[in-house]
């Protein structure tokens, strides 16, 4: 049997807890607590896999894990898909992950909150995403949504430049210094903030800005067993009809 699974041969736990909130952006956000039936099992897997630099700006170092991506697509389109406007799923991937790198070490893409994506999908498409907390240290941090305080012209640009421009020179044009973000700054408003707890899942939509809630950079580490260690997942869905 896979050791993600409890004797039974379940991923998630039916007796887990589900309800719906609305984030202040009046996007629906569903958290799930005690989500897994064998959270420990997947955490100790976790510690012996191979885990390397992506080449999206992701911060730290992941591994895909194809077997949990069936699970998690499965469940999400039984009780998570529908309630964020989707209807059918085109795509899904999931991953384990661990935010690992120095805050002076980011890139300015990486100093700020972020959509899961590059540009805006068509009209009928549902971007959607769900983060698992996989460790006990509530240091590390939860996951924070935001809305911008510019216009949406403005915000794109600021967006691009992050992407093109060197850290001096992107300091100097927004006024921004290396680091996580933590909280509010000119540019956007920390709108909602979800706790990270131990077997907590969080499904969402993946165009509202949003960023982990590192905490205390110290407490960064790239063993599984001390890190931020997450299961993250991505889905692309065909929007409901309205």
């Amino acid at each position: 049997m896979e050791p993600w699974l409890d004797a039974n041969g379940r991923f998630f736990n039916p007796q887990a807890t589900l309800r719906w909130l609305r984030l202040k952006t009046g996007a629906p956000c569903c958290v799930i607590d005690n989500a897994l039936a064998n959270p420990g099992g997947l955490a100790e897997w976790a510690k012996g896999q191979r885990y390397s630099q992506p080449t999206y700006p992701y911060p730290g170092v992941v591994c895909e894990v194809p077997p949990i991506t069936a699970l998690v697509a499965d469940f999400f389109a039984q009780h998570i898909r529908s309630g964020l406007a989707g209807r059918r799923t085109l795509s899904s991937v999931s991953r384990l992950s661990m935010v690992t790198m120095a805050p002076h070490l980011l890139a300015p893409r990486q100093w700020q909150c972020h959509r899961d994506r590059v540009e805006a999908p068509p009209a009928d498409v549902v971007l959607a995403a769900s983060v698992l907390y996989l460790f006990h240290d509530a240091e590390l941090g939860g996951t924070s949504f935001y809305a911008p305080r510019q216009t949406p012209e403005a915000t794109d640009q600021m967006i691009l430049d992050s992407q093109i421009l060197e850290a001096d020179a992107f300091s100097a044009r927004y006024g921004l210094k290396p680091g996580y973000m933590a909280g509010s700054n000119a540019y956007f408003v920390r709108t909602d903030w979800i706790e990270a707890l131990w077997n907590r899942m969080i499904f969402y939509d993946g165009d509202v800005f949003h960023s982990g809630d590192v905490g205390d950079a110290q407490h960064l580490s790239a063993d599984p067993a001390r890190g931020r260690l997450t299961l993250n997942s991505f889905f692309a869905c065909k929007r409901s009809a309205q």
